[in-house]
């Protein structure tokens, strides 16, 4: 298959949707000789800030001098950056080579077992791609919930749980302590597990890594983090783990709340000296100083500043709106906004009335996204509403000026099309304000 091709078989399995499980994701794994169980690493999920904690990570197990497979998720731009070495994503040509290779495989497994998704074929794809290329380390985003991910094959040796929220409930459970025992799942015997939740989700993670009986820290608790926004220049944080004190640590991602992830992270790389992979303070030092997080928080254009987000939850929009607000310092500020229909879109709504700021609704190119107008209907104040992220943001710089900042949040399908349109996709960087 062409690149192209490859995209368009992809697709045909997006048909059958979300399907929670094991059993196809370890048929197709075991045709391909079980790669899964060559990997060490961290396995990362929560409901907000697993991507950024592995972004961290990764940075810091590079500077280490180790290769690292990374599987982020979902991809921005494009399929190939959910499959990473070095945070480099696999090259077009690979990835259309890679699931040519697979296809065999997959009807076969599609005949005994049902046909795969395509996040079971794109996670097993990957894995493959990891031991042929000799990865050292893999750091793997959790894709829905944890116990029935697909990504749960896996058992590297340490996880972390970010925190707990409100989100994919319809799958997850509609309270906090559900969706904390659906992503407790990840927990294994014989691994470290450290969590950034809290009560009363707290409990429950800390029942299952008694069960496991397994070691687990806590932010808050055998982690702390003291921490100061520095603005566009990101976060300064000292933070103690069993480990050590680590002062002075300088995260270049946005907003305070960063530090929270930044604790994470650090609390992982000493999981991983525990077991033995040697890594430097200043390798952790300079791999957090160097961390890249495209589509949270990143600046896509500076005439005016347009900020992206992919704050796809109330409590994610809630910090990220707080953090802008902060940035802006009083200069005007702009929404552009769309969301996935099955989010909890009366949250989100009444968190972007709180603001005061204008707000255009953005259409998004997902079989998932909620109509401009319904958005518009629900807000209630006649807000624009635009067919394209493009024309959104046109209409949302005129309003800003030159001046104002364009804030693109809600959902990160709609800032990878924010981040086409800017025809740019480098990551965050800092800005003198």
């Amino acid at each position: 298959m062409t690149y192209e091709e490859s995209l368009a078989y992809l697709s045909s399995l997006g048909r059958f949707g979300i399907k929670l499980g094991l059993e196809r994701t370890r048929a197709l794994l075991n045709e391909l000789g079980n790669p899964q169980e060559l990997f060490q690493g961290v396995l990362v999920a929560g409901t907000n800030g697993k991507g950024s904690v592995c972004a961290m990570l990764a940075s810091v197990l590079q500077e280490a001098g180790y290769s690292v497979g990374f599987m982020p998720k979902p991809h921005l731009v494009s399929y190939t950056e959910r499959i990473q070495v070095n945070q480099r994503p696999i090259a077009e040509a690979d990835f259309a080579a890679l699931l040519t290779s697979l296809r065999p495989m997959i009807d076969r497994v599609a005949a005994e077992h049902g046909p795969p998704t395509e996040f079971e074929i794109l996670t097993t794809a990957a894995l493959h791609y990891f031991a042929r290329a000799g990865i050292d380390l893999l750091v793997c985003e959790v894709g829905l919930g944890g116990r029935l991910d697909s990504t749960n094959v896996l058992d590297l040796g340490v996880e972390v749980i970010t925190n707990i929220a409100l989100d994919h409930t319809q799958y997850l459970g509609t309270t906090l302590e559900a969706i904390a025992a659906e992503k407790a799942g990840i927990l294994k015997p014989e691994s470290l597990a450290i969590t950034g939740a809290r009560p009363p989700a707290l409990a429950v993670i800390e029942s299952a890594a008694q069960k496991q009986a397994i070691p687990l820290l806590r932010l808050g608790q055998e982690i702390t983090v003291e921490a100061a926004d520095r603005g566009w220049a990101g976060v300064l944080a000292t933070i103690t783990t069993p480990g050590g004190t680590y002062k002075d640590l300088r995260i270049p991602l946005l907003g305070l709340y960063q530090a929270e992830n930044a604790a994470l992270a650090v609390a992982g790389v000493d999981a991983l000296r525990a077991r033995g992979w040697e890594i430097s303070n200043g390798e952790l030092r300079n791999g957090l100083a160097h961390a890249k997080w495209p589509g949270r928080l990143e600046i896509i254009d500076r005439d005016p500043i347009v900020l992206v987000d992919g704050a796809h939850n109330p409590a994610a929009l809630k910090r990220s709106l707080a953090t802008v607000q902060g940035l802006a310092r009083g200069k005007p500020m702009v929404i552009v906004f769309g969301a996935m229909k099955d989010k909890d879109l009366p949250s989100m709504l009444e968190l972007l009335r709180a603001t005061n700021a204008p707000v255009t609704f953005s259409r998004i190119n997902w079989h998932r996204a909620a109509e401009p107008a319904d958005l518009v209907a629900q807000f209630g104040t006649g807000a624009p509403s635009a067919e394209s992220v493009g024309e959104a943001l046109e209409l949302a710089r005129e309003r800003a000026g030159h001046d104002g900042i364009v804030f693109v949040c809600g959902s990160l399908y709609l800032v990878g099309e924010a981040k086409q349109s800017a025809r740019q996709v480098s990551g965050p960087q800092p800005l003198r304000a």
